[in-house]
């Protein structure tokens, strides 16, 4: 049985092969730059809220109570990828729905300075339970999908696996 996760459903919108790569455990260069800085943002943004919390398989880069309603956070370094990130927010709302736990989510930008509200609808209900079977259709594959240049390729802490 596969599970999907946040980290599956965020790098299919970027890339359907790194998709495949992370859920076969094949790591990526931790020493790149790129995952450096991730790491640097997870550890010293929104310090007052409460940081990378695990339910069940989700983890959450923030949570919040704000006016009684819960809110979870998904931090990243700029919005160039915002629909990825949207997706992987509204999966994060989607699981938490089906723990019968109702939340709001928030795009955090920090660089920007800015933050985006993601509600979880009838229309983005739909849209994740057809992610879901668009991940677990290519993490079950026997081969990873052949490699294909994209605006990512040249910051992917994948490339030398595809392109050495």
């Amino acid at each position: 049985m596969i599970t999907v996760t946040g980290t599956l459903v965020w790098y299919y919108h970027i890339c359907p092969r790194e998709t495949w790569l992370i859920a076969h455990q094949i790591v990526a260069d931790q020493d790149d730059s790129n995952v450096e800085y991730g790491r640097f943002l997870q550890e010293h943004v929104y310090e007052r809220e409460k940081k990378e919390l695990t339910i069940g398989h989700l983890k959450v880069d923030v949570m919040k109570s704000r006016e009684g309603q819960l809110i979870i956070g998904e931090v990243k370094k700029s919005s160039a990828s915002q629909e990825s990130a949207r997706m992987q927010l509204l999966f994060y709302l989607y699981e938490l729905k089906q723990m019968g736990i109702e939340a709001e989510g928030e795009l955090l930008f920090p660089e920007e300075r800015r933050k985006q509200r993601v509600v979880l609808d009838e229309a983005g209900i739909r849209e994740v339970e057809i992610l879901k079977e668009k991940v677990v259709d290519i993490v079950s594959k026997q081969l990873p999908p052949p490699p294909m240049k994209i605006k990512w390729c040249r910051n992917c802490a994948y490339r030398e696996l595809c392109w050495a």
